[in-house]
This record gives structure tokens, C-alpha cells and sequence, in this order.
């Protein structure tokens, strides 16, 4: 009977979406497909991006993490959070759940949230016209994040926390520009971005996930080897780009770089200005791209731009960023990170 009820569900779906209202939002960048007859409880999160999203807005309405989150990270997020199963992602080429179970969760409502280009879009529709489930794509880069947040509260019925969480995002934002105010484009520091257990794999210029490192006032050296995403880089390369900062999520390799006379032979390493970026619950770089790096903007400022500041000398920056860490997540900053502020790595 269920099977029955699920193809029955597939073959009315297209007659339901032809119905369905289609309404873009170019001011907050919003694809809503469909809506839900009242305010979503059954949220299914696309990507890992919107998970996070919906995690620190509304943790009772995640359906389940299309990822696996690590018992550490777990730790660090409300207790709701922590029991919830994977049950896999259904954005971009790595969709690992097929439509029919998707159908069988019963979600109110399917949300996305990050890249908004017609790959995307295309693919949300797709999903929407097969399911006739009400689905939401919300753009998710570093400067959408205040709106997006106001979007979402609203949308699943806590629009003051949604508030008070945009509001906190358009602190960090508004951090940014005074810094970079008083420093001019040449004067910024070239910076890499190892990614991955040897630290060779990097994003190119405009890829989401160096977009935090652009943001903060950080020249990009890979933005040299081409545009879009992720890439491997050989060391040859990086031995020619010699960075002014070396970054990393990967505690690992950062510990074997220091250690490694290769590695050595770059500026950054022997002079102390390779950095590993905390990465609980969530990366404060990318891991995912999504409000998860709010945190790493004023932590990568300081690292940038040391001094630049008063909120980014050791105490206030602390004070900032346990601050933001409760708010987002309702648990203090982990003593662990909460030391890392105080080092020069």
C-alpha cells in the first residue's frame, strides 16, 4: 500500500506543481516553489548548507542531516540535534536520496540554501514538479546571510530569533568593512587555502569555498590558476606563489607542515602565519559554506589583519566570538578554541 501511495504521489505531482505558485525575490534571492499550508514542522534540508541554516534558526524542524556530523561537532549543537539520522542530500551532483523517499519523510517543506544559479534552480524546480512538495532555494553567500536569516525565522515561525541572529550576521559584515576601509587593496596579504590532509587542493578565483578568505581582504593566489571551484595545486606552484598567509581547517596537515622541511621552505610557515581555523560544530571557513562561517570572519581578520581593530585584540575578540558561538548554538566556546584565540595559529 505505501508503495502504491508513493507512485500514486509521482504521477499526480506534475497536475499539482502546474498549480503551484513560482515566485523569485531578487532583493533577498529567494526561488520559492509551491508553499506549505501552514508553518513548516518537517523541514528537509537539501545540502549541508541548509542544514546549519536551519539548525541555529529553528532546530526542532530539521528533518534529519544530509551529512554525518562528527560526535565532537554533535557536542557543540542543542540537544535536539544531536539524536537526528542522517538521511542523506539531495542538492547538487552528490544527491544521495531518491524522490520516492524523500516522499516517504513526509517533509512540509524542502529548503536549500547557498549557490543560486540555474544549475540550482533547475534542479529545485525538478524536484518540486515530480514531488509537488513546497521547496525554497535561498541564496547563501557571506553578504546574503543577514536577509537569509530573516527569511527563514519568518518563514518557519521564529522571526525573532531569525532577527536577532540577522542581526548578529550584519555585526561581523559591518566588522569587515571597517577594516578593509583602512586598508587598500595592495597592501592585503596573498593567502592559500589548504585544503585536504596535504594541503594541496585549493579553490580557484569566485569559488564559494575561498569566498570567506576574498571577503575578509585576503588575496586569493590560486585566483591565478583559473575560476570556479575546487582544484588540485601542485607544491611547484605553491613554492612560485610563496603567500604572505598559509590557512587550513585540517589541524593534521598543519601539524606535519610546520614540521615538514618542504613546507618550511614557504615564507608563511617559517614565520608562523600558517593558520588552522576552528572547525566546531561547523568549518569557520567553508564545511560547509554557510552561516557556520560567520565566527571566521572576525577570526580571520585578526589573522589578516592583526590590530587592524579594537574587536580583534585577543580579549575582545574572544568576548565576540562566545558571544556568537551561543548564540548560534546555544553552548559556550569550547575551552580548546577559546585557547586558539590567544595563539598565534
Amino acid at each position: 500500500m505505501r508503495r502504491r501511495a508513493l507512485l500514486q504521489a509521482f504521477a499526480l505531482a506534475p497536475l499539482l506543481a502546474a498549480s503551484a505558485e513560482l515566485l523569485a525575490m531578487p532583493a533577498q534571492r529567494v526561488l520559492r516553489l509551491g508553499a506549505p499550508k501552514a508553518t513548516p514542522r518537517r523541514v528537509f534540508a537539501a545540502g549541508p548548507p541548509a542544514a546549519v541554516l536551519i539548525a541555529a534558526v529553528a532546530p526542532d524542524r530539521l528533518l534529519g542531516w544530509p551529512m554525518k556530523v562528527s560526535p565532537d561537532a554533535l557536542a557543540q549543537l542543542p540537544a535536539s540535534l544531536r539524536t537526528l539520522p542522517v538521511v542523506g542530500r539531495l542538492a547538487g551532483r552528490g544527491s544521495t536520496v531518491s524522490l520516492e523517499r524523500l516522499l516517504s519523510m513526509q517533509p512540509d517543506l524542502v529548503l536549500d540554501a547557498g549557490d543560486f544559479d540555474a544549475n540550482y534552480r533547475d534542479g529545485a524546480e525538478r524536484v518540486w514538479k515530480q514531488t509537488a512538495i513546497p521547496f525554497e532555494l535561498i541564496a547563501g553567500r557571506l553578504p546574503d546571510h543577514p536577509a537569509q536569516l530573516r527569511h527563514v525565522g519568518t518563514l518557519l515561525g521564529v522571526p525573532a530569533r531569525g532577527e536577532a541572529l540577522a542581526k548578529a550576521a550584519e555585526a561581523q559584515l559591518a566588522l569587515v568593512r571597517e577594516v578593509l576601509a583602512a586598508r587598500p587593496p595592495a597592501s592585503r596579504p596573498t593567502v592559500y587555502y589548504g585544503r585536504g590532509s596535504d594541503g594541496l587542493e585549493s579553490g580557484l578565483s569566485g569559488s564559494i569555498n575561498t569566498e570567506v578568505i576574498e571577503f575578509c581582504g585576503g588575496r586569493n593566489v590560486a585566483a591565478s590558476a583559473g575560476s570556479g571551484g575546487l582544484a588540485r595545486v601542485s607544491f611547484e606552484q605553491l613554492l612560485a606563489w610563496d603567500p604572505d598567509v598559509i590557512l587550513t581547517q585540517d589541524a593534521g596537515f598543519a601539524a606535519r607542515a610546520v614540521q615538514d622541511p618542504r613546507w618550511r621552505a614557504l615564507r608563511a610557515v617559517r614565520e608562523g602565519r600558517l593558520h588552522c581555523a576552528p572547525v566546531l560544530p561547523f568549518g569557520w571557513l567553508d564545511g560547509p559554506p554557510g552561516i557556520n562561517r560567520l565566527p571566521g570572519l572576525p577570526w580571520l581578520l585578526s589573522k589578516l589583519h592583526p590590530g587592524a581593530a579594537p574587536a580583534l585584540a585577543p580579549a575582545a575578540l574572544r568576548a565576540r566570538l562566545a558571544a556568537l558561538h551561543l548564540l548560534l548554538w546555544g553552548q559556550p566556546l569550547p575551552a580548546d578554541i577559546a585557547r586558539h584565540l590567544d595563539t598565534r595559529s
